[in-house]
């Protein structure tokens, strides 16, 4: 790496960890990314930089602390759980890579771009007809692993990056009027937290730190040390670029507030918006956002399920297989309906989410903390309160109404204090050295 070998970076190492930040930052933005950001700014109004804050911390912060955290556990999806033992990770990670990959994520960006960019374009397109075409663009750009980051982040992401520029700078140089007071109460940052703590980006973080380890090695860093730094400059690139569009974006539903818009759904709201700034423009410029964004997500997703099935299954499925068979489901799944797959995976998502953010939390501290029963305590008291909350929010089971008192439960974190509570408990379980 010439200046690199001294700690420095060279020319060749910044565009490697451009390239590398850039497939983050569009596997990151998908399209609910695209759409909660306006929300927050036509409910806050003036006060849209406190939701934008919030709404970043718990959306980029999380999605970048995964991924520095699966890095300094080496990368591989069930080294980060591993202190919960070999048969809890496994199962763990399966569920986490099947909804990432053919149940839930895959086929949702599919759903997505047809209701979202195709439909409103082409009404008289078969969504099913759709789908083999989206499918078999995804299987094409993802059957080779080693050029999955490159194609991300040299080719789709500046071509995402720049439409989405083309409508911030729209809506900031013209805006569409003048924020009006936020009709939120005083909660604007407990809103965008709640809002981007919904959004789990953290999952896809975790199931993509494979892939992204994977391409730092592949473009000659083999060392610890320099592989870390590598994915740092890039978990920056892709947080200063979350940074920039949230804010763009969030600013662009400010502008519209107290103009009775309150009403429309996220995906109507970014309609009308782009519809006022650009005319029927703006209907092809979001239609062309909304694909980039899905196709990127669904390159990136189905790659990193491919890759860890491959290995689950001692390679005895082949990784372009595994990306055949993952399409598939994604052509036959995506034909349910964005709400419908919603709806479908939200409780497994609500189970998982707390369980896996307290191993991406402890893993910051995994060389300090040697008992491996704090890791499992801490994993044990997030599922059974995200358990309880999940039975009395979803299913109305009586004598479970205490989750709702729970400190931090109004954020959708009640499950942070019995985490806490489970992994002090686990520090005083004796383990064999």
């Amino acid at each position: 790496m010439r200046k690199g070998q001294n700690g420095g970076f060279s020319k060749k190492d910044l565009v490697n960890a451009l390239v590398i930040g850039f497939a983050l930052f569009a596997t990151f933005f998908g399209a609910g990314n695209l759409i909660f950001p306006p929300q927050l700014g036509l409910l806050s109004g003036k006060k849209w930089l406190l939701c934008f804050v919030a709404y970043l911390l718990a959306d980029a912060g999380l999605a970048v602390g995964a991924v520095l955290s699966a890095v300094k556990k080496g990368g591989g999806l069930e080294n980060q759980m591993s202190r919960l033992g070999r048969i809890a990770a496994r199962v763990l990670c399966i569920a986490l890579m099947l909804i990432v990959g053919p149940l839930v994520i895959v086929p949702r960006t599919g759903a997505t771009t047809y209701e979202m960019s195709i439909k409103p374009l082409f009404p008289g397109l078969s969504p099913w007809i759709f789908s083999v075409l989206f499918f078999g663009v995804v299987a094409l750009l993802t059957i080779k692993p080693a050029a999955v980051v490159d194609i991300i982040g040299k080719f789709l992401t500046p071509v995402l990056l720049v439409t989405l520029l083309v409508l911030c700078v729209k809506g900031i140089v013209s805006p569409l009027g003048t924020p009006a007071e936020s009709v939120m109460g005083g909660m604007e940052i407990r809103n965008g937290l709640i809002s981007g703590y919904q959004t789990m980006d953290a999952l896809v973080s975790l199931s993509l730190a494979v892939i992204v380890v994977k391409s730092v090695k592949d473009k000659g860093y083999h060392e610890r040390k320099k592989q870390a730094g590598m994915i740092s400059v890039a978990c920056l690139v892709a947080f200063i670029g979350l940074l920039l569009v949230y804010a763009g974006l969030n600013y662009l539903g400010a502008t519209v507030s107290g103009q009775g818009l309150e009403g429309l759904s996220g995906t109507e709201l970014m309609v009308e918006i782009t519809r006022r700034l650009l005319a029927q423009a703006g209907t092809i410029l979001l239609g062309v956002i909304v694909l980039l964004a899905c196709l990127t997500t669904a390159i990136g997703t189905t790659s990193a399920a491919a890759d860890y099935f491959s290995g689950v299954l001692k390679n005895k499925v082949p990784y372009s297989t595994l990306v055949l068979i993952i399409c598939g489901c994604g052509v036959l799944l995506s034909n349910l309906g964005t709400t419908q797959i919603i709806a479908l995976a939200e409780p497994v998502l609500s189970l998982l989410y707390p369980v896996f953010l307290t191993q991406v939390f402890l893993n910051f501290f995994t060389d300090k903390i040697r008992n491996k029963w704090v890791f499992r305590g801490a994993a044990i008291g997030a599922l059974l309160f995200a358990a309880a909350d999940l039975l009395y929010s979803s299913f109305g089971v009586a004598g479970l109404s205490f989750v709702d008192a729970v400190p931090l439960a109004s954020l959708g974190l009640g499950w942070v204090l019995p985490a806490a509570a489970g992994g002090i408990i686990g520090a005083f379980i004796k383990t064999e050295r």
